[in-house]
């Protein structure tokens, strides 16, 4: 998957009804389970001119009652999905989610979990906690025997959760990832790492041997998901899923073969890519950063070893093209062994999708990457072979048209192709045909026209500012190298405190780690703070239109060929696809309208308002 600007799915009662379905016809629209009754909240205080202590206890009274509703109100037993209708009737993952379910990715229940714990690092005030831990207990009861954790968990057991795949899941035409249960964990979009360092926060908050064994199991499942040496090329990587299913798909159906065009390519060009090297989402990025945290705040030292093994494996993959043009760079996975007659190393491709190619915004990413293990280390060889690929960036065949916005609206403001054939040096393009997974599939090819809307054919890539930064550090003296490094994490010898805060303005990264490094909090005006206690429904929660909706499961869509092109380049096929899309951009076909942006209470929303009202009541200057 890719690392999303998180989209939130979620359906207004009208929205429903509009897609040929009413809200009580959808067996998953499921009504939240009888809970107590919280006690009322205080009314919200009217917002006027303040003395700075008046304000500041005003925002700590709102945030308080925002994340208690949230607590005892919109959660499931502490567990959290991406949003929710006011009535809590309808709950939304990045698909439609039963009430019983939670979502592990970001900005799911791990995310709230910190900002609750953010929240008690800048008040002190025990609610917080309380809040804190019952949301991470959740994640706790989430994690998979192997120590990692899905996508989602449902409370309800596994055979409501395989139901949901069978179901919502596999006809959700776009997010294949969704579309088989393998009853595994993974790595995809930051699942893990995210609630590893929660695991490790709540421990190191009040030592609760609760969150020491969940962390202790976390660290040991990305060591043993960490290929060996045994694996060559490949070793110090990890794959996408741990541990591995046998039955994981291999190919993908191609219903309807007739309708691809003549030289298209298609389907899964390198079988089941769950055990490919994966820097998609910058796995090892963050598998790397969550080791090292560890490596500061608990003293595992040993750890430094699986560090090193994966930022050598990253430099190690750089691939080189043996002939003209010139390529250099990454994909967002690399076969871990030899697979159907490709040497291990080479770049895979994964989902339908996702072609072999090297592909830019990965490329950038790991440059990015392999400059932070420069400062972490101070061995030069990280920034080796950078030059070739910032070089590659650089290549005119790849750049994206000077019209790009008139030949395809959908890429314009992009400056390269996302994924570039090996040894061509040529863009592929990425197409769709049919309405639904049962009657349609993806294609790759060199046209540039009427790409998919959901993965983008187009990355903006700076190439500049890569060599820029290159440049300072390929030009720091030993002494200046040696200093930075004394400072590094991974230099520890006693136990250093982790970041105040993890989801107040940003995720935490590699320079906040160093010694003495601040991570400062944004200055926000008593302006804003007011707004945002004033947004506050009823005093106890925040709406805000969610981005996308979905249509309600209802069956396996027809099989029959649809030769349109009403679905070719929206974010979801026909009434069957249990996709989210747009509400303002659905498909231009019948019974689809556009339509306002539905109200929900939304866990991006919340966290980001959080986050606001706590810089401003314990700001870090």
């Amino acid at each position: 998957m890719k690392r999303r600007q998180f989209a939130i799915s979620a359906l207004s009662p009208l929205a429903l009804a509009a897609c040929g379905g009413g809200g009580n016809d959808n067996p998953l629209a499921l009504v939240p389970a009888p809970a107590p009754a919280p006690a009322a909240p205080a009314p919200a205080p009217a917002v006027v001119p303040a003395t700075d202590a008046t304000a500041k206890a005003t925002a700590s009274a709102a945030l308080k009652r925002a994340a208690s509703y949230m607590d005892e109100v919109v959660s499931y037993r502490g567990g959290y999905v991406w949003s929710y209708s006011p009535d809590l009737t309808q709950t939304f993952g990045e698909m439609e989610a039963k009430r019983t379910m939670l979502w592990l990715q970001p900005p799911g229940t791990s995310s709230i979990g910190h900002i609750y714990l953010d929240a008690y690092h800048a008040t002190g005030d025990e609610r917080f906690y309380q809040a804190a831990d019952r949301t991470a207990k959740a994640v706790a009861a989430a994690q998979h025997v192997s120590g990692g954790w899905n996508y989602i968990y449902d409370f309800a057991g596994e055979a409501s959760l395989q139901h949901w795949y069978e179901t919502v899941g596999m006809n959700g035409w776009r997010l294949e990832e969704f579309q088989h249960y393998y009853g595994n964990a993974t790595f995809d979009d930051a699942t893990t790492a995210v609630a590893s360092q929660l695991m490790l926060r709540m421990y190191l908050e009040k030592k609760d041997p609760v969150y020491q064994a969940a962390t202790d199991k976390a660290i040991k499942f990305i060591t043993d998901a960490q290929f060996g040496p045994q694996f060559g090329i490949a070793d110090g990587g990890w794959p996408q899923r741990f541990p591995h299913n046998p039955n994981a798909v291999s190919s993908m159906p191609l219903p309807n073969p007739q309708q691809l065009p003549a030289g298209a390519r298609a389907g899964m060009e390198d079988s089941d890519y769950t055990l490919h090297v994966t820097f998609n989402d910058d796995v090892m990025g963050e598998n790397i950063k969550f080791l090292t945290l560890c490596v500061m705040a608990l003293g595992r030292t040993e750890l430094v070893a699986n560090i090193t093994r994966a930022m050598d494996c990253m430099q190690r993959m750089q691939w080189t093209s043996t002939v003209q043009p010139l390529q250099s760079g990454w994909s967002l996975q690399h076969l871990s062994r030899d697979t159907l007659g490709r040497l291990a190393g080479a770049p895979a491709g994964a989902r339908s999708y996702e072609p072999r190619s090297l592909a830019t915004h990965t490329t950038q990413t790991n440059i990015q990457q392999l400059f932070g293990y420069f400062t972490l280390t101070g061995d030069r060889k990280y920034l080796s072979q950078l030059q070739k690929a910032i070089d590659w960036l650089k290549s005119a065949s790849i750049q994206l048209p000077a019209n790009v916005a008139t030949l395809n609206p959908l890429l314009a403001g992009r400056n390269v192709a996302t994924f570039i054939e090996l040894d061509t040096n040529e863009p592929l393009y990425i197409h769709r045909y049919g309405s639904n997974v049962h009657n349609g599939a993806y294609f790759f090819d060199k046209d540039i026209a009427n790409t998919i809307s959901h993965y983008s054919s187009g990355r903006s890539v700076d190439a500049a500012a890569l060599q820029k930064r290159l440049d300072e550090l390929n030009a720091m003296t030993p002494a200046q190298i040696d200093a930075m490094v004394a400072k590094s994490p991974l230099k520890a010898t006693t136990a250093r405190a982790l970041p105040r805060y993890f989801g107040v303005n940003r995720e935490v990264d590699f320079p906040d780690l160093f010694e003495g490094a601040v991570m400062k909090t944004p200055v926000v005006p008593e302006s804003e703070v007011q707004a945002i206690v004033a947004a506050l429904v009823d005093g106890n929660y925040w709406t805000a239109p969610v981005p996308e909706i979905v249509n309600p499961y209802r069956g396996n869509g027809p099989a029959a060929a649809y030769t349109g092109t009403a679905y070719r380049s929206r974010h979801v096929g026909d009434v069957y696809d249990t996709s989210p899309y747009p509400a303002d951009v659905p498909p231009d076909i019948a019974p689809y309208v556009k339509r306002e942006k539905p109200q929900f209470i939304i866990t991006s929303n919340f966290i980001a308002r959080m986050g606001r009202l706590i810089a401003f009541i314990s700001p870090v200057a």
